[in-house]
This record gives structure tokens, C-alpha cells and sequence, in this order.
């Protein structure tokens, strides 16, 4: 399995494996078990999918940091690829972040769809 390098791979990838809907449902789960209060529309467009996620992840690294480390744990966002990130910007390190957790987020559905 090759790992989607951007967001753009990313869904071109989920749509056509017909996926989409599964990742948005898998998001879903893996926030509620971080008790973050967020339920996406499986027919939610990419892109607002995208900046939500991004908009959510910004708030937990500025107001609830303990949660946003819950988050990455339950989404199991590899340490080594946080610990590469720019700290020094909230908001570039939050759309980064985004990402890793959207890069997981699939993995785990592809995994799920190849071996189920």
C-alpha cells in the first residue's frame, strides 16, 4: 500500500475505491471515542471536510490541548511524524496535523477494505 502524499491523493484514492463514505464514518467513530463532539455527513463535500477538520484540530491545539493529544492517540498518529512538524506556527502545524490525521484515517480503511 502506497500512502497518499497530499490531500488531493488522498481523495482521488478514497473515490476510487469508493470509500469515501467509509472514512467519513470512521472519522466519525474515532472522534466520538475522543469524546470531541463532531459528526460529519457521509455526503459532505472534500474540501469542507478538509477545512472543518482543520478548523477542529486549530481549536484543540489552542484551547484543549489534553484532548488534541487524546485525538492523535486514538486516531494513532505515528509520533515520529508529529515530532518532524514546525512548531512554530499553530496554523500550518494544525493543517499538517489535519492531514497525518486524515493520512491514518485512511490507512485504516483501506486496511479494513483489503482484509474484511
Amino acid at each position: 500500500m502506497q500512502v497518499p502524499a497530499n490531500f488531493e491523493e488522498l481523495i482521488s484514492k478514497t473515490e476510487e475505491l469508493e470509500l469515501y463514505s467509509k472514512l467519513i464514518i470512521q472519522i466519525n467513530k474515532d472522534f466520538l471515542l475522543a469524546n470531541i463532539d463532531l459528526d460529519f455527513d457521509e455526503a459532505i463535500l472534500p474540501s469542507s471536510l478538509k477545512y472543518l477538520l482543520h478548523e477542529v484540530v486549530f481549536k484543540l491545539i489552542q484551547e484543549k490541548f489534553a484532548e488534541y493529544l487524546n485525538l492523535l492517540y486514538i486516531v494513532d498518529v505515528s509520533e515520529e511524524k508529529i515530532r518532524t512538524l514546525d512548531i512554530c506556527d499553530t496554523l500550518k502545524l494544525s493543517e499538517q496535523v489535519t492531514f497525518l490525521i486524515l493520512q491514518r484515517e485512511w490507512q485504516k480503511v483501506w486496511y479494513k477494505n483489503q482484509y474484511s
